[in-house]
């Protein structure tokens, strides 16, 4: 490679390498006026047919085919600069089988009805052969057909309908703000992604769906050119289902933080002006915060920082697949085995209620129907503090003894297999009027956290680390100054068991994983989390600064 075009590319992912664990989307490059071209649903009916037909006549018990065409367009900026533009396309089809009680898949990117069914065929040989060394059949829990039925995320303006020079002003506008408010360098980026998928299965179900995220994001970097200290912020908003409605600023969306803070919330609306501005102001404050006093502190948790810990904490350790031990050698297994929750074991205070969901309007995960054909609900996962479900698809409900699936079931492409990926999983606010100066007013000495930081936890999901984006602390009932160096230490049990106050709806807010990692081969999916600023007593605060020794 000549040094010119390793300068150039690894100038383009420079503009990527702020975003946490930023992977590839993947997909052939398209012009961007391709993107709105659509596929006619009758067309896919016949195809998914072909399928259908061929692995009954090979001898498939059951069969899904789901026919894709994901499309994402990804927008890098740094300061006054364009570094990168990328529309992708990818389309294709996969069927899965079931045979002599065992799964089978193949896929295909040449979408004909003779492809499918030659796809099909061979989804019923792999079934086939690995049904000699399967030991248990698959059992699947039924589910009934729905015909043909369509889903949409109740968008207001398509994002891939807006000119590319129109958000590449809006992001470079953003550098601006906070470049002009003091911030050394500024990266941003607008990513979105439409999933446009049809599912039919021999249940008797043909399902299109056309599901849509947005997620507009930046890092602001203050520099002390004496010392050489530098501070970062990044966006303190969330990756949402919506379109590009998502970022016309509206202000009953906005959620004013606790007094002295300056942090600013956003609901179903998002003005990245304000935050970038804003953000330019905070890294400058950074540079000369207080290094914090390693400790126990009372914790009031901003909703923006509060969901990676419910992901990381409760979504992750409550998949049953984990629980049963399937993830074991790639991102850990579960403490919240069905013997643990056998025990009756608190997995928190009694003011914690959480609730899977797939259906909350906004959210990353919200569908009408999973990936395997059923239709999408809320459940109970802990209620009062006590773990009372997980959560499962077809296959596994009968290991819980429940009849039916939760329907959150996911495949991130046409030619990955479907299994069993994290909903939305959120904390319910409190039922009394309790708003977040009153929580802050009832503490005499901790910390507020707002925005994701680094973070770390062990393979069973109970020890773990979290750090974020803005720390300020909390002295006899008020804001007294920002902090750095931050991160709290704790299990999940202690956590959780230590939720003392939640604000109550007034200041819920929804946080999101745009790309969360699961499973071998890797697939990504997308989640948010809700809540409320919520307050945990007598966490354990450690100085990420301080040396040991």
């Amino acid at each position: 490679m000549r040094r010119r075009d390793f300068v150039g590319l690894t100038g383009l992912a420079a503009g990527a390498c702020f975003l946490p664990n930023f992977p590839s989307l993947g997909g052939t490059p398209v012009d961007p006026a391709r993107l709105l071209e659509g596929i006619d649903p009758a067309l896919k009916k016949r195809l998914a047919d072909a399928a259908l037909n061929a692995a009954k006549s090979a001898g498939a018990s059951y069969a899904d085919v789901r026919i894709g065409r994901y499309l994402n367009q990804s927008i890098f900026t740094r300061e006054k600069q364009v570094q990168n533009i990328v529309s992708g396309e990818s389309f294709g089809a996969g069927v899965r089988v079931l045979a002599n009680g065992t799964w089978g898949f193949a896929a295909t990117n040449t979408v004909t009805e003779a492809s499918l069914a030659k796809a099909a065929q061979l989804a019923v040989a792999i079934a086939k052969a690995n049904a000699k060394v399967q030991k248990e059949q698959v059992k699947l829990a039924p589910q009934k057909g729905f015909g043909e039925v369509s889903w949409k995320t109740p968008i207001q303006q398509n994002a891939f309908e807006v000119p590319v020079a129109q958000k590449v002003e809006l992001l470079l506008a953003a550098n601006a703000k906070a470049t002009d408010n003091g911030a050394a360098f500024v990266n941003s980026a607008l990513f979105q992604i439409n999933e446009q998928k049809y599912f039919a299965s021999t249940d008797g179900s043909y399902i299109d769906q056309d599901v849509h995220r947005i997620w507009p994001t930046f890092s602001v970097t203050a520099i002390d050119r004496a010392s050489g200290k530098f501070r970062t912020r990044d966006a303190l908003n969330a990756p949402m289902g919506l379109g590009y409605e998502y970022l016309t600023p509206k202000a009953a969306d906005k959620v004013a933080g606790p007094a002295g803070s300056g942090v600013v919330g956003y609901r179903n609306s998002y003005d990245m002006l304000e935050d970038a501005a804003l953000a330019a102001k905070q890294v400058k404050e950074k540079l000369t915060a207080k290094s914090v006093t390693p400790g126990k502190y009372d914790l009031v948790l901003d909703p923006n920082h509060l969901g990676l810990t419910i992901h990381e904490s409760v979504g992750h350790p409550l998949e049953l697949d984990r629980v049963l031990g399937y993830e074991a050698n790639y991102a850990g297994t579960s403490f919240a085995t069905l013997e643990w929750k056998a025990k009756q074991i608190p997995y928190g205070s009694k003011l914690v209620n959480i609730v899977a969901d797939k259906l909350q309007p906004g959210s990353l995960g919200a569908v009408g129907y999973d990936d395997e054909g059923v239709k999408t609900k809320q459940w109970d996962l802990i209620r009062e503090g006590m773990l009372v479900n997980y959560e499962k698809i077809r296959d596994q409900a009968h290991i819980v003894n429940q009849a039916e699936s939760d329907g959150c079931c996911y495949a991130d492409s046409w030619n990955s297999v479907q299994f069993q990926r994290m909903p939305n999983v959120s904390l319910q606010p409190g039922p009394a009027k309790h708003s977040v100066d009153e929580m802050i007013k009832g503490v005499d000495k901790g910390i507020y956290i707002a925005g994701r930081g680094s973070y770390s936890i062990d393979q069973q999901r109970y020890n773990f680390q979290f750090g974020g984006q803005v720390f300020y602390a909390i002295e006899k009932g008020r804001i007294t100054g920002m902090l750095e160096d931050v991160a709290y230490q704790a299990n999940t049990q202690e956590f959780w068991n230590s939720c003392a106050a939640i604000c109550d709806q007034s200041d819920y807010r929804l946080f999101g994983s745009f790309f969360d990692g699961k499973g071998q081969p890797s697939q990504v999916s997308a989640v948010s989390h809700g809540s409320s600023t919520t307050r945990f007593n007598g966490v354990n605060v450690i100085n990420t600064a301080r040396k040991i020794g």
